[in-house]
């Protein structure tokens, strides 16, 4: 057989191509012998179709038919039928048709595999570690395949959305200037003047503003960026962003477009229930009711404030943190007070873990005081025990988890991931939900008591509200900025602001952050050199593809939507990489291994 090459795709054969002859190219997925009978499930990109090898049609291609093995490569010449009735398929889109083989060619064998391929469950058990190692493999699953085709889908809806609205797609450079202010960068070495550096972009910020000075108006950018941090489930040290900027705009002109584009992709690519209009929330708002400006709205379970309620309690732990200006919040857990001792010391410890020093609960047996168990409520008056009732707006079955805490935050933090828990708990996270919001309205700045300054809620090139330059002076963190975030399920899935387009009020950001002159001229000198020569107001955001597709396709980890991800501490075993270089290319370029202290 000389003409190898395909007439269809193997996952294109349907009832109306029976009859015909058709030339498939792939990999053997699954391979079945009988003898005189061999099935080859035949996969390409497009999906699997089975092949049919008859020793009483084709005796001359039996042998050759029993000799294949998985992931040979094959070049597959038949005619298309109709399976017989009761061996149809339905978990294919083939699944009804078959193709009896008249000649094959092998156009390349394979070793034995790491993992079997062809077994989907197995491979959820198969190491991560293995699998990356091999990714070049693991793609070959159909799973991974429609992963990176829905990715592609998803940015291509973003490509014509944007380019419709008269958006130019830019490139930014990927060797540029650091400018330490959030993650560390990564740094690449100049080889021309040993000592200085390149950084790779953390996000191409600061180019899409100088892009706006130019005029440009409508600016976007599939963009790569790398960021030199902890790695979590959600973050990878290189990852890719939809980077938007846009001139004479306000807040609302960028959040209406921020809706549009997603959910243009996502009503394209999905059937997950979305809430229409975005809602919004100030991150004040967020923070007192979610304890976090990253609000999962697929479920209520709000926090309430019993600080007043419980105000003059005998308990000392609440006394001790209200005293000291701190907070004492509940959750309520629905069901809750059938929970075991166990149970509840398994959730004590949860909070803990978080930064609670305890957690003081009450089990809702009836809708009165007496009606209640709990080890604090000999502490707490009858008024006071029916306040909290009613505060939590409680049902016969909760039980009341509160929190107190000298540190607002810690109060917070804590009953935020607790809330989460028993949402996780309860089923209340519903996959088939996706539950995007607006925060507005963030901290333009927030204190560092570690290092005693004040340092950027986003970066320093997000602009404030005007009527809080006054606060410049008296009280920092009363100040407001135009910025928000997109948060889907609990995750921030886009971040944006209006940026900061005077050179007078950038550089006055500055000194709040503690940057003395010297050090603005050296790292953002361009920046305000810029915006001396007429700079129009501006916005923008940037939002996470990888985050994006684990949205649409209920992925934990960021990993599964990468075609090539990193390990645990950046590590590729697939490259094996980072890896160490020859002492004449670190010569090269003026550097040498000093070991750490």
């Amino acid at each position: 057989m000389s003409d190898w090459k395909r007439s269809i795709y193997c996952g294109e054969l349907r009832p109306e191509h029976v009859g015909q002859e058709v030339m498939l190219n792939g990999g053997v997925h699954r391979h079945r012998t009988f003898g005189d009978l061999v099935f080859v499930d035949l996969r390409d990109r497009t999906g699997l179709v089975q092949v049919v090898v008859d020793r009483n049609r084709v005796p001359d291609l039996i042998a050759l038919a029993n000799s294949l093995r998985s992931e040979y490569v094959l070049a597959v010449r038949g005619t298309v039928e109709r399976r017989q009735p009761g061996t149809e398929n339905p978990g294919l889109a083939t699944g009804t048709v078959e193709v009896a083989a008249s000649d094959i060619q092998v156009l390349n064998t394979a070793r034995l595999l790491p993992f079997q391929l062809a077994d989907e469950a197995g491979m959820q058990q198969v190491d991560e570690t293995l699998r990356v190692k091999y990714r070049y493999l693991d793609l070959r699953r159909p799973r991974m395949y429609r992963m990176l085709e829905l990715r592609h889908r998803a940015v291509k809806l973003i490509r014509d959305y944007l380019s419709d609205r008269g958006f130019l797609e830019i490139e930014t450079p990927i060797f540029t200037k650091s400018t330490p202010e959030g993650a560390r960068d990564y740094l690449v070495p100049y080889r021309l003047e040993p000592g200085k550096f390149y950084a790779l972009p953390q996000s191409p910020q600061q180019y899409k503003q100088l892009l706006m000075v130019a005029g440009v108006e409508r600016y976007f950018q599939i963009a790569r960026c790398f960021r030199d941090e902890a790695q979590r489930a959600d973050r990878q040290p290189e990852f890719t962003q939809l980077d938007v900027e846009m001139s004479f705009v306000t807040q609302e002109d960028v959040l209406e477009l921020i809706e549009g584009v997603t959910t243009y992709v996502v009503e394209q690519l999905s059937d997950k229930q979305m809430l229409r209009p975005f809602p919004r929330l100030t991150y004040d708002e967020a923070m007192r009711r979610f304890g976090n400006d990253k609000p999962d709205l697929r479920f209520g379970l709000e926090l309430v404030d019993l600080s007043d309620a419980l105000r003059g309690s005998e308990f000392g732990v609440f006394q001790a943190a209200l005293q000291a200006g701190g907070q004492v919040r509940a959750v309520r857990y629905p069901g809750g007070a059938a929970l075991s001792r166990k149970e509840v010391d398994v959730l004590t410890e949860f909070c803990k873990e978080f930064g609670a020093k305890g957690l003081a609960t009450i089990a809702v047996n009836e809708l009165h005081p007496q009606g209640v168990k709990s080890a604090i409520a000999r502490f707490l008056s009858e008024t006071q025990i029916q306040q909290v009732l009613d505060v939590c707006e409680s049902q016969v079955g909760d039980l009341i988890c509160i929190v107190a805490d000298p540190k607002p935050a810690v109060v917070a933090s804590v009953l935020s991931r607790l809330r989460l828990e028993i949402g996780r708990r309860l089923g209340l996270r519903d996959p088939g939900k996706l539950y995007f919001c607006f925060i507005t309205d963030f901290p333009l700045v927030q204190w560092n008591e570690e290092e005693g300054r004040w340092e950027a809620e986003h970066h320093p090139f997000t602009s404030p509200y005007p009527d809080h330059l006054p606060y410049f002076d008296t009280d920092p963190s009363k100040i407001r900025a135009q910025c928000y975030d997109l948060v889907c399920n609990g995750q921030e899935s886009a971040s944006g602001s209006i940026r900061i387009h005077q050179a007078d009020v950038q550089a006055r950001v500055f000194d709040l952050l503690g940057i003395p002159a010297e050090k603005q001229q050296e790292r953002f000198g361009h920046m305000l050199e810029a915006f001396s020569y007429g700079a129009p107001p501006h916005g923008g955001f940037a939002a996470g593809i990888d985050r994006l597709i684990m949205n649409l396709l209920d992925e934990a980890n960021i990993r599964e939507v990468m075609a090539f991800p990193k390990m645990g501490l950046g590590y590729d075993p697939m490259m094996d990489a980072p890896s160490f270089v020859e002492e004449a290319q670190l010569q090269e370029l003026g550097l040498r291994i000093v070991p750490h202290r």
